[in-house]
């Protein structure tokens, strides 16, 4: 074993080298200038600290995050007998603290010093620094850098400044997970380590099953059904707000889900205590802003979800690559929806001007991801620069898209037209301005939307690349130029289409398609029930109260009770009938029943709900209750009409006396009575400016509650 490895040995226990990482170190003991682009859980941290340990002199590590050098300390620590051999210096230390830690660097203790690059640029830092012998500097999350990256901050723009001031001569290395070609060009130019040697890993996490969602009111059901069916394995949740992250801790362990919530917000002791948890396997589950997570090596993280849509590709990249660090298979899920988004980019609206264009360009860039139907890990590779080669990333499986592939479309036509109009010099087009600019054919289906499909497999296919040096533009690759010539086919599939899955609809929760056999026998059965009790079938069950018995098969008067739209007076009424149905069409069909979740709340709803009716108890007018809560009237007949098409009693009659006398009562008791349908629409057509929607609803309200609950 040569020296190298047996350092390695020593320190940290390890017998072999990760990557690039033996390369890296020799590199930079050779007394060179090193850029490493490392995914996460590639070992990017033990590339300078194993060669600040052998070196002499102290190694000055710029991290971004106070969680990050404070995880990273506790570790050499603890593979070491000396505490002094690594410290922080930020700002959530004392005088005291601080001068503690300078007698140790000063009386050469310490091997690796941690610093904020907030205080980097104190000028008692950089005297500090000029007084002792530094090995190298190594500025971690170097993407901070750049003001084209996910986490641009202005301080790390200026490290090079303050490198001049404490030593022009300073050997370099910087690192970083995430970086695009542009990025990446950034990090150089500003740092002026323009003859540093590169060492680039490849993007591809082979064990990493990437997966989109579409986000909708079922959402929170799908992520509980899914962390209960990964049994207590450890998985991080990232939400965009703080709020998110404390309602959405809380929905999941109302839901016998342990959880716990982490974020800036939190108290510094509890936020600690939160992570430890975690990391020590106390907690499964993590719900977090994106302050969690960075420099935390915790390799058994089975699933990583973003319940929001995350800003950046990067910032994804990142938040995804802390699951399956030990290689086993993770999962990695994104629910996305087009209102998430919209409220993203409604945000970035109110940035500044150069914040604002790079955070919408961001923003693009995850959308486009979120609805393409190529290989997720093909986008993936291909956003950072690296070629995709089917032999090497072998996904078919690890994929939603690859998983389950779309019908190829050749458009080769469509390709000829593209490059032979738009790219037949090198000379490069914006985004927007091709898209905007190409022909539209509405009968053949050739929308813009098309033609951001195509241009996006193009690129992702290396016939056009992005140019680095005029974000949003295009220009054609040589391999592009050849394509045609070598090529009659270019095939695509069309982009996935979330805006169906978004649609709100009933709380139900679809799980499985209905079964229309036991609809029929349903809407049949309903049908002999409201006939015996003189009542129109709506009455006895709303359509979507049977389409929820189609997937759930309730066979007792408690699951019953969890059919959307029941309440105890339909229980009590009709329960037995319908039970009694279902249970001998189980047995006839030998039906399997689906072990369903009923999600339950916090009851936030429960409390406003209870005070409705509270109210209505004490006859309070019902504008009166509109006013107090700030409400449209409106919006006070949807609530009501919930809570009486739950199956909850509620009595409106004394509001009723006051705007419909007893003949009009009368009336339209007969025609919702007579009525095949409750739709309010048909009502209005059928009394011809009689009643208004508002009176039409408010009877309906009172004839439900009065007929079937």
């Amino acid at each position: 074993m040569d020296n190298l490895k047996l350092s390695l040995k020593k320190h940290f226990g390890f017998n072999e080298f990760k990557n690039h990482q033996e390369y890296v170190i020799k590199n930079l003991l050779e007394g060179n200038d090193s850029f490493v682009i490392m995914p996460t859980g590639g070992g990017k941290s033990l590339c300078y600290q194993l060669p600040a340990l052998i070196m002499d002199g102290t190694a000055i590590v710029i991290s971004p995050l106070i969680a990050l050098m404070k995880n990273q300390v506790d570790l050499l620590r603890a593979s070491s007998t000396d505490h002094s051999i690594a410290h922080v210096l930020n700002s959530t230390l004392t005088k005291q603290q601080v001068s503690n830690v300078k007698e140790d660097v000063t009386n050469s203790k310490t091997k690796l010093l941690y610093i904020a690059p907030e205080t980097l640029s104190k000028s008692e830092t950089i005297d500090f620094l000029k007084t002792i012998k530094i090995s190298f500097l190594a500025i971690d999350e170097a993407h901070c850098i750049s003001e084209w990256g996910h986490d641009f901050r202005p301080e790390y723009r200026k490290i090079r400044e303050i490198i001049e001031l404490i030593d022009s001569e300073l050997k370099i290395i910087a690192l970083t997970a995430t970086a695009t070609p542009k990025v990446q060009d950034d990090i150089v130019k500003n740092l002026k380590i323009n003859n540093s040697k590169v060492f680039k890993s490849s993007f591809n996490r082979p064990n990493l099953f990437y997966e989109v969602r579409g986000k909708n009111e079922a959402t929170d059901l799908d992520l509980i059904k899914f962390i209960k069916s990964k049994s207590n394995q450890s998985g991080i949740i990232y939400c965009l707000s703080r709020k998110k992250v404390e309602d959405l801790s809380e929905l999941l362990n109302i839901n016998g889900i342990n959880s716990l919530p982490y974020h800036a917000g939190l108290e510094k002791k509890i936020r600690e205590e939160n992570q430890d948890k975690f990391l020590n396997d106390d907690c499964s589950i993590i719900v977090a802003t994106i302050a969690f997570g960075m420099g935390i090596d915790k390799p058994d993280v089975r699933f990583v979800v973003h319940y929001d849509v995350p800003k950046s590709i990067e910032g994804y990249y990142q938040e995804t690559g802390r699951a399956g660090r030990d290689g086993v298979v993770s999962h990695c899920i994104m629910y996305y929806s087009d209102e998430d988004a919209d409220k993203l980019e409604k945000l970035l609206s109110q940035k500044k001007s150069s914040e604002r264009e790079v955070g919408i360009m961001l923003l693009k860039e995850v959308k486009s991801f979120a609805k393409t139907s190529i290989s997720r890990r093909k986008y993936l590779l291909s956003y950072f620069g690296e070629k995709y080669d089917p032999k090497v990333h072998n996904d078919s499986s690890m994929d939603d898209n690859s998983k389950n592939p779309k019908e190829k479309i050749n458009a080769i036509e469509n390709l000829k037209f593209l490059i032979s109009n738009f790219f037949k010099s090198d000379k490069k087009i914006s985004f927007k301005e091709l898209v905007n600019t190409l022909p539209i054919e509405e009968k053949n289906e050739i929308t813009r939307d098309f033609w951001k499909t195509l241009i996006t497999h193009c690129i992702v296919d290396g016939i056009l690349i992005r140019d680095i040096n005029d974000i949003g533009s295009l220009r054609i690759t040589d391999y592009g130029k050849q394509y045609l010539v070598d090529q009659n086919k270019f095939d695509i599939t069309i982009d996935n289409d979330f805006s169906v899955e978004n649609k709100p609809r009933h709380t139900s929760v679809k799980t499985g398609v209905i079964d229309t056999n036991l609809m029929d026998k349903l809407i049949i059965l309903r049908k002999d029930i409201a006939k015996k009790n003189s009542l129109p079938p709506y009455a006895v069950l709303q359509e979507f109260s049977l389409e929820d018995i189609t997937y759930k098969y309730p066979t007792s008067l408690e699951e019953f009770k969890n059919i959307n739209g029941v309440g105890e007076g339909k229980v009590n009424k009709f329960g037995n009938y319908f039970i009694k149905l279902i249970k001998e069409y189980i047995e006839e069909n030998q039906i399997q029943k689906p072990d369903d979740l009923v999600l339950r709340t916090s009851g936030e709803k429960s409390s406003k709900k209870l005070s409705l009716i509270q109210n209505i108890d004490k006859k309070i007018p019902l504008d009166e209750i509109s006013d107090s809560r700030g409400i449209e009237f409106t919006e006070l007949l949807s609530e009501l009409e919930s809570i009486v098409f739950s199956g909850t009693k509620l009595d409106i009659d004394y509001y009723l006396e006051e705007i419909l006398d007893e003949d009009q009562q009368e009336e339209l008791k007969e025609y919702f009575l007579e009525s095949e349908s409750e739709d309010i629409s048909d009502a209005l057509e059928e009394f011809d400016g009689d009643y208004d929607e508002e009176e039409l609803r408010l009877y309906r309200i009172k004839f439900l509650n009065d007929v079937s609950n």
